[in-house]
């Protein structure tokens, strides 16, 4: 994983070894490994003005509206859980590029009322796609979120015609509507997107279309230019990565799939949406000609809504202010037009398709993010009216205490080795680093006596530091932290060396645990444990975290101990062959 870099480059002549606590790994299940994870431990950031876009000011604390962030907050997904049914993600809701600025105008001389802020949102998705359902239609709110924890919203945003007024419902007065013609977000709100296609809700941050920010992190066919904040399409040849998860638990992929959609060797392109608008082609009503007096055919399929409707549910004739697309009711589906998916168009009304891709080789049905080939979105965006499943995932307040911990980031990040480079004598070592963290390097001849070398390090996105030694003694290294900057701490659980799984110690194990502490010598890395006992001669015990330096938790059977209190012992060899013993201060009384 990578985080903001932290470099210290030593001067040496003979060997290195890097010492460091091995991470969390999850199995290759997509639910669980597809989450935007590699840039955890970065603040989340914001352009708060034109001006500072311009300049490449970036903001970590802000305060506009509902949105206030007096201190820094850490982006996008920082823990992840599962149990048999359900995958649980934490996220602040803050993106990890660098969000805004926001407006209510193209001249960009009115600011949008709210930033976005910590939202310390815990969402549930179903371990496995829920089966085809088609009935429920999508709701307001977060219906799914994206993989690095930026809320997915629905087309809609949540206004409609008000036939009694002949004007829209809107945010400044007049009420919701009468939800007969529902608004199109991106149409209708697109001029207060930031350049990642991002408003917010409140302080809730969210995609309704189109989402290049995520997908230039993924790879995903979309190029960035820092300098002027902004997106490009440009297609690389290669399938679409998983963009986010829906609470029906199917996922969202980004525009580029399979021309085969069961051939994972047919050739990679963009794939169509089903949809078009009511402009008289294919057979289709020409609203233009006769008025927003009826209503299409997926609103009877799909919400037994009769396309037949009464004087006092017209909408707006179609004109400058209400141009052609300004409601989700201004679409047709095609496959209601007598087209055919898979010959004429790619995606059904929902928004996907059954189709093998690299996450699911046996195939899968999933959502695709519909574009032009500028990357313009196109309806239905990301998902359609209906969802495909049943979607009885959504926000939830705990976490089951059984749930397994597949990823913890944020402020608990632990850090570790990520390059070694050699240029003569000089060794260059990088760490990956939580931002706000301080850090002190440390080295060692035996693994049992450690020295601070050069000054403590202040983790920042930005810079390196460095530090020079010269002689040719072989030494061990390794980055000890000692502490992290003043943060927004709501959401967060602070697990810093806490719950990493151990790579090595014993072939012991059972269902009790105990923390056992140590003194003296610090404990050798998890993968260079060799044995763990408790008791003398004890029995076995299995490692299931190194918690620091000083501290251990253990498995094992207490039923096999003996009366009495017992000591947990640690067997190692240091690098130089000496074989070791520590004992722990405190013992287990069963």
């Amino acid at each position: 994983m990578h985080h903001p870099d932290r470099g210290v480059t030593l001067l040496l002549h003979l060997c290195l070894l890097l010492l460091g606590l091995p991470s969390l790994h999850c199995s290759a299940e997509p639910q669980l490994t597809s989450w935007y994870t590699s840039q955890s431990g970065k603040y989340a950031r914001i352009f708060t003005s034109k001006e500072n876009e311009i300049a490449s000011l970036t903001s970590v604390t802000w305060s506009r509206g509902r949105g206030s962030q007096s201190s820094p907050t850490y982006a996008g997904v920082h823990e992840i859980h599962h149990d048999a049914s359900w995958v649980y993600v934490r996220t602040s809701g803050l993106g990890f590029h660098v969000m805004g600025p926001w407006y209510l105008n193209e001249a960009k001389t009115r600011n949008f009322p709210n930033f976005p802020s910590n939202t310390a949102t815990t969402y549930r998705i179903p371990r496995n796609p829920t089966a085809f359902n088609g009935t429920v239609t999508t709701g307001f709110g977060a219906i799914g979120y994206f993989v690095d924890g930026v809320a997915l919203f629905d087309a809609t945003d949540t206004f409609s015609y008000i036939n009694g007024s002949a004007s829209d419902g809107s945010p400044q007065g007049g009420g919701r509507g009468d939800g007969v013609w529902n608004r199109d977000a991106y149409v209708n709100e697109g001029v207060t997107f930031d350049s990642a296609n991002a408003p917010q809700a409140g302080n809730l941050h969210h995609y309704h279309a189109n989402a290049p920010a995520i997908r230039h992190l993924l790879n995903d066919s979309v190029d960035y230019n820092a300098e002027t904040n902004r997106y490009t399409e440009n297609f690389n040849g290669r399938h679409s990565p998983i963009l986010g998860w829906v609470s029906d638990g199917h996922p969202i992929y980004g525009p580029y799939g399979f021309s085969d959609p069961v051939d994972p060797d047919s050739p990679v392109r963009l794939l169509s949406s089903g949809y078009q608008k009511r402009d008289g082609s294919n057979g289709s009503t020409n609203l233009s000609r006769t008025g927003r007096t009826s209503l299409p055919d997926w609103a009877t399929r799909l919400q037994g809504r009769s396309t037949t409707l009464a004087t006092n549910q017209y909408g707006p004739a179609v004109n400058t202010t209400y141009i052609l697309g300004h409601y989700l009711e201004d679409y047709a589906y095609k496959g209601d037009l007598g087209l055919g998916q898979g010959v004429n168009f790619d995606l059904d009304e929902y928004n996907g398709r059954f189709c093998v891709t690299p996450e699911f080789p046996e195939g899968v049905w999933a959502y695709f993010t519909t574009i032009a080939t500028d990357g313009t979105p196109v309806f239905p965006y990301n998902i359609g009216r209906n969802f495909y499943g049943t979607p009885n995932g959504g926000s939830v307040n705990t976490i089951p205490g059984n749930a397994s911990l597949s990823f913890v980031g944020g402020p608990s990040t632990q850090h570790q080795t990520v390059e070694v480079s050699k240029n003569g004598g000089v060794v260059t070592l990088t760490w990956s680093t939580v931002e706000g963290g301080s850090y002190q390097l440390e080295n060692s001849t035996d693994l049992e006596t450690w020295t601070e070398e050069g000054a403590e390090i202040i983790a920042d996105a930005t810079s390196n530091s460095t530090v020079s030694r010269a002689g040719n003694t072989a030494r061990f290294y390794r980055l000890k932290r000692t502490g992290i900057a003043a943060y927004d701490q709501t959401g967060f659980n602070n697990q810093f060396e806490e719950g990493q799984a151990g790579g090595g110690g014993g072939a012991g194990g059972g269902a009790d645990n105990f923390v056992a502490t140590f003194t003296g010598p610090p404990l050798p890395p998890a993968q260079l444990i060799q044995d763990l006992r408790i008791g003398n001669p004890g029995v076995p015990a299995s490692l299931v975290s190194r918690d620091s330096g000083t501290q251990i938790t253990i498995s094992f059977d207490a039923a096999a101990l003996g009366p009495g209190s017992h000591a947990v012992y640690v067997f190692f060899t240091t690098p130089n062959g000496n074989q070791l013993t520590l004992t722990s201060t405190n013992r287990y009384s069963p």
